[in-house]
């Protein structure tokens, strides 16, 4: 027999506030079953209600630390349900939040909320049975950062840095466990670190990838973003690959002051799930607070359409410096990777590559919930410009991608007119309007620089990538600055390339979201050959 020590049931609740108050959590056990107190076993009912206020507490104390400083503590309740009577062990029936409110589910469609929530109910069940059983506890660690993979005369050299929690002491590293992947194979069971680095001998012509955990007592923490290192045999240059996409998020929401209307507007921003996600259904089209729940067919406020129950939805994986990789190493370019943090810190330096390849994806300004805690997940930091105008100026060779290169820094949370200045100055392109294709089709444009093609990217939600279904226009600044690519829909510019002391290309869509390999080795082919160019600089 597997002895059972507790039980717990997941719950959320029903219940709207019209004036986007939070509902919060509610903790339920049962004192008395088959009127009796106690478990079979002889243990008190009681220990329930300790384990309920334990996790409760846990719950509520790091959500309002973290996000929310008003989060609701409704209450415990001794109530006779069966999820918290039924089981012969201490059992709580916990009710996280209201998932009919839009004020909560703002809160409970994010990924970093639902970590932190499912952080909290562990650690409350772990601080139970250390009291019970009279024993210290140690909380796993959280993922570590500042990762970087680079490469030295055919080594692998990764680097990374422990991360502190703020609401848990005993959640410090002890020791590290690196895994790695060749080519497109399986990760493998990985190596135990003791310090914050690890040196790795590869091979040449071959794709290493590297992922790295935090260790304790305790267990061991969630990954870290991959980073990937390729050697070629008869490199053209080197390319550092920078993954400062970062973001995770609910999908756009908003709220009318008059409260009437509300509700996530996935047409906005889908938002960026932790790898993949299996709770979107489709989208909202219910956004009038005052209809009530009718039916399960006519659900009310915050009604969906139900197309995409079922499907699983690509988010954020993490991985994308390997997908990146893969196409430079076609095009005969030894590769490394790193974290946009270690190039913010100055671990980095940019200079010493051929090449930058710059990955924004879907990063953009972001504020969780109601919007009491900073923004996150800008495209542009003041040290990562700072670090880029370093490079541009000793010649280098950029490339940047993502959705909202340009929306982020002239139409987003914060706008900075330092920041604008840089794009136009050094990056040499500027912001014309965001959701500027609703088809994701692209095509090349006559310049005096050689692209052609055609390509596609998502644009709606899929299991193979995640979307990009408000991507930027973008247009040329200055001389030598010119359009090399347009949306098919409406000719909006979609790209724009820069030859003089220094080379970019700007692409307002995502390179990872183009629908197929093949579309991606063509691009970063027809980027590096424009980058190898040696020509003068055009005059316009």
């Amino acid at each position: 027999r597997i002895p059972l020590d507790m039980a717990f049931a997941f719950h959320t609740d029903a219940g709207t506030t019209l004036n986007d108050s939070i509902v919060g959590t509610l903790g339920i056990y049962t004192r008395f079953s088959n009127d009796s107190d106690k478990f079979p076993d002889g243990g008190e009912r009681i220990n329930s209600r300790y384990l309920t206020d334990l996790i409760q507490t846990q719950i509520v104390d790091d959500i309002k630390a973290k996000y929310e400083p008003i989060w609701q503590r409704r209450g415990i309740w001794d109530r006779s349900y069966a999820e918290s009577r039924t089981p012969v062990v201490p059992t709580m029936l916990l009710e996280l939040l209201s998932h009919q409110n839009l004020a909560d589910m703002r809160y409970g469609l994010d990924p970093e909320f639902r970590f932190t929530v499912s952080r909290a109910i562990y650690k409350g069940i772990l601080k139970f049975f250390a009291h019970k059983d009279g024993v210290p506890y140690v909380v796993q660690p959280l993922p570590v950062n500042e990762f970087s993979a680079t490469l030295h005369d055919g080594v692998a050299l990764l680097r990374w840095k422990g991360v502190t929690d703020t609401l848990e002491p005993t959640a410090v590293p002890d020791k590290y466990i690196v895994y790695t992947r060749t080519g497109d194979g399986a990760f493998d069971n990985g190596r135990v670190v003791q310090g914050n680095s690890l040196a790795v001998d590869i091979e040449k012509d071959k794709i290493y990838s590297f992922k790295v955990t935090a260790v304790n007592k305790g267990g061991e923490s969630f990954p870290s973003e991959i980073l990937s290192v390729y050697n070629a045999l008869n490199e053209k240059g080197k390319v550092l690959i920078v993954n400062g996409f970062t973001k995770i998020s609910a999908a756009a929401s908003f709220a009318t002051k008059d409260t009437t209307m509300g509700g996530f507007a996935d047409y906005d921003d889908y938002g960026v799930p932790y790898i993949n996600d299996i709770s979107y259904i489709g989208s909202q089209y219910e956004f009038r607070r005052s209809i009530p729940w009718m039916d399960d067919d006519s659900p009310g406020f915050g009604a969906s359409y139900a197309d995409y129950e079922t499907r699983v939805i690509a988010g954020n994986t993490f991985d994308y410096p390997y997908v990146h990789g893969k196409a430079f190493a076609k095009a005969g370019y030894s590769f490394v990777s790193a974290s946009r943090a270690s190039v913010e810190n100055g671990i980095i330096d940019m200079r010493g590559y051929k090449i930058v390849d710059l990955i924004m994806g879907k990063q953009k300004q972001y504020k969780m919930g109601r919007g009491v805690t900073p923004v996150k997940f800008g495209v542009f930091t003041p040290e990562l410009m700072k670090a880029v105008e370093s490079y541009t100026q000793a010649g280098g060779n950029l490339l940047i991608s993502g959705s909202y290169i340009a929306t982020d820094v002239w139409d987003s949370i914060e706008n900075n007119p330092e920041t604008q200045n840089f794009v136009k100055r050094v990056l040499r392109y500027q912001w014309r309007t965001d959701h500027a294709s609703k088809t994701g089709f692209v095509k090349a444009v006559q310049s005096p620089y050689n692209f052609n093609g055609a390509f596609s990217f998502h644009t709606k939600p899929n299991e193979y990538s995640y979307s990009s279904e408000s991507p930027d226009g973008i247009e040329p600044v200055g001389e030598n600055a010119w359009t090399i690519y347009r949306y098919s829909d409406n000719n909006i510019s979609a790209g724009v390339a820069y030859k003089g002391a220094y080379k970019t290309v700007s692409l307002s869509f995502p390179l990872e979201t183009l629908r197929n390999e093949s579309e991606i080795d063509s691009l970063v082919k027809m980027i590096t050959d424009f980058f190898s160019t040696t020509e003068n600089k055009i005059q316009q």
